[in-house]
This record gives C-alpha cells, structure tokens and sequence, in this order.
C-alpha cells in the first residue's frame, strides 16, 4: 500500500508524541525559559504548552494553575544542595558549602525564583518562599549542622554552636545581600564573611562575652558578701 504524505504526517506526529516524565520535563523546562524571557507577569499557559510543544490541556491536566506550575518548575531546576565534602577543616567545609548555597541562589532556576517573587503580589509571593526554603535555605542548614559537627569532634569548634542562632547567620547574610544589595557573593567575599564572621562566632571561647551567664563568686569583685554597697 502507498502511504500519501496527508497520512504519514500525522503517523510521524504520532510517533513523536511525549508522555508521562518525558512530557513533564519538557513542560517544566518551557516553563523556566519562559520565566527568563517574559517573566512571572509575561508568562502564560499558552505559551508554556508552545514552548513544549504540547497541548494547553495536556498542561492544565498536570498543573491546574500558573502558580503551581512555576513552583514545580523552580523547584525541579534548582541544583540540589544535599551533600558538602568533608575537607578536613571547618574553614574549609564552610567555604565549600556556601559556594554551593550562592552557585544554586545564582542558577537560571535562582534568578528565575527570585525575579518571580519580585513581580508577583504578596499572597503569591508567599508560596514561592517555601520554594526559596525547600530548595536552598532548609538544605543548607541541614549542612551547616553537618559542618559545625564535624568541627566540634575535631575539636575546632565550640561545643555549643550547635544552635539555631549560629545555623541561621550564613543563610541570613547571604539572603540580605541578594535581596537588598542584588549581587552576587564572590569566592573572596565568601571566604571574608567566613574568616570575619564565622570563625569567631565558632572558635572556642568564641561567641559569648567573657563571663556571660556566670556567676561570679562572693567576694571575688572586691564587695564584701551582703555588702549593700556593692550596688550602685
């Protein structure tokens, strides 16, 4: 039988055709290229399915809404932030784990992210920060637990940083320059922040002032015991 060129197209067409994770990855993929092009308020369904060539309903059927779709595909795209080598010094581990944290914030994805919480309004907004601390914020301080424990048993670090406080400073530092400053953390200011900030924060005797929390003995301040006088 001869095949007429009106019935191979739509055969080959057939043959082409995307499912299941394949499709999806595609889609996700349009969506992400759409972001950097158009941006949040640009981007629409339509031209997420074009990008993908694909249906608008084989989109709608995975993702009833744009919000839903942006989330799976930044959080699809972000780099994983799930392991920091152990490198024999916590100066060391500190450094490599950040650079991660700001190659992941600085990613297409990570641009992506950051300019769509950017256009969107508040209530929006408010979904894509889970993204920011699923994505980047909760991994790394997971790692920074990892990291600070690791210098405890060498004996580099304190053995009370261990704490939400110490945890929350390198994530918080590297969030304000991003969102304030909107630039980038290069590897010589990584390694100041680590130096002037952290290494202090994290040495032994470092952290506390000297006698925060103490109690001083009797007599030991040059008041006499029950002296009122030593009350000014």
């Amino acid at each position: 039988m001869v095949t007429s060129r009106w019935t191979a197209a739509p055969a080959q067409a057939a043959s082409m055709r995307r499912r299941g994770a394949v499709l999806e990855r595609a889609i996700l993929d349009a969506t992400l290229e759409q972001l950097s092009t158009v941006g949040w308020n640009g981007l629409t369904m339509e031209g997420v399915a074009a990008g993908a060539q694909t249906g608008k309903a084989a989109v709608y059927r995975r993702w009833p809404s744009k919000e839903d779709l942006v989330a799976d595909a930044l959080q699809a795209g972000l780099p994983r932030i799930d392991a920091v080598p152990d490198l024999g010094s916590v100066r060391e581990d500190l450094l490599a784990l950040c650079r991660i944290a700001r190659d992941a914030m600085y990613s297409r994805p990570g641009y992506a992210l950051r300019a769509v919480i950017h256009e969107c309004d508040q209530l929006q907004a408010e979904r894509f920060h889970s993204v920011i601390y699923d994505g980047v914020v909760g991994p790394t301080l997971k790692l920074l637990r990892d990291v600070i424990t690791r210098g405890i048993e060498r004996g580099e670090v304190r053995s009370d940083a261990a704490n939400g406080c110490v945890f929350d400073a390198i994530p918080a530092m590297m969030m304000y320059r991003s969102k304030m400053r909107g630039s980038e953390w290069s590897d010589e200011e990584l390694a100041e922040m680590i130096d002037q900030l952290m290494l202090p924060l994290l040495r032994p005797g470092g952290g506390r002032a000297a006698g925060a929390g103490a109690v001083t003995p009797p007599g030991e301040t040059g008041v006499p015991p029950g002296d009122p006088g030593g009350v000014r």
